[in-house]
């Protein structure tokens, strides 16, 4: 018989909606908060509208909030009582206090929930969920699940380059990355997430150079085998997104899982003009 597990994440996975959908995954949605309105990530607020928004509001960028308590046992106690057992998925407790909410959420309700923390984000989540469902899908046990989880986590790589360095550090996300900010101007970073934060790769002067550096430092991670799985996201940056595809596809000679844009909560921090690739080794 089936395992009866049920995924819970949050919208910073930035996963593709027919994976949703066709899985079934729950996605609790983060806030982004403008001065006029909040918005709940990737339910009233989506890629297309965000991006132009924040480029409006320079002098003024909104800000993002984590769901509350009361989001995720909302969420969990409905599967609880129909005797499921719950595994939450989150964006890195480095970066967010996401997971430590749903933790606390976890600890109100008798049931069995375990919270997991990515020490990821966007589509590094993303790939992590995709790996647990191919688990739940070989009818592994929770416990069985948990431990690979935990082993998939220290597999997990995201690089991403950016436009500029005004949106991590406006946003108090920059951590290490500072060391690149007396940079010249028209240095791009790529950042390493490194154990849930941010860390400082290589920089390079145009997001060409950007694209081939990233799918330089992959294949020098990965050495001779190919990787599980593989991600890419842009934000509002759709045609360089597609040239680091078909780069890394090309490389590789394989399909990458994934291919979309960064949602509203990333993007609120890193910017548009992001590029990321993510890949589980």
């Amino acid at each position: 018989m089936q395992n009866k597990i049920q995924i819970v994440t949050d919208s910073t996975a930035d996963l593709p909606a027919d994976f949703i959908k066709k899985n079934n995954i729950i996605v609790i949605p983060l806030y982004v908060n403008f001065p006029e309105r909040t918005y709940k990530d990737g339910v009233d607020i989506h890629p297309k509208e965000f991006y132009p928004m924040l480029e409006q509001s320079k002098n003024n960028l909104p800000k993002t909030s984590t769901p509350s308590i009361n989001d995720f046992i909302d969420t969990y106690k409905p599967l609880i009582d129909q005797g499921f057992e719950i595994i939450s998925i989150h964006i890195s407790s480095g970066l967010s206090s996401t997971a430590s909410m749903a933790e606390a959420a976890a600890r109100t309700l008798k049931g069995k929930i375990q919270v997991f923390d990515s020490k990821s984000i966007s589509s590094g989540i993303g790939l992590q969920v995709l790996s647990t469902v191919e688990m739940i899908k070989n009818n592994l046990s929770m416990d069985n699940i948990m431990d690979k989880l935990s082993e998939i986590r220290q597999r997990t790589e995201i690089f991403f380059s950016l436009d500029t360095l005004e949106y991590l550090e406006k946003g108090g996300r920059i951590g290490k990355v500072s060391a690149l900010l007396g940079s010249l101007l028209k240095i791009k970073p790529i950042v390493r997430v490194d154990n849930g934060t941010y860390v400082p790769l290589d920089k390079v002067r145009n997001q060409k150079q950007a694209i081939y550096k990233m799918a330089e430092h992959m294949l020098k991670t990965i050495g001779e085998e190919l990787p599980k799985h593989i991600a890419i996201a842009h934000g509002a940056a759709e045609e360089a997104g597609a040239y680091l595809k078909k780069t890394v596809e090309e490389k590789l000679d394989m399909k990458v899982d994934f291919f979309g844009e960064t949602g509203p909560v990333i993007g609120v921090h890193t910017g548009p003009g992001v590029l990321g690739i993510a890949f589980i080794y």
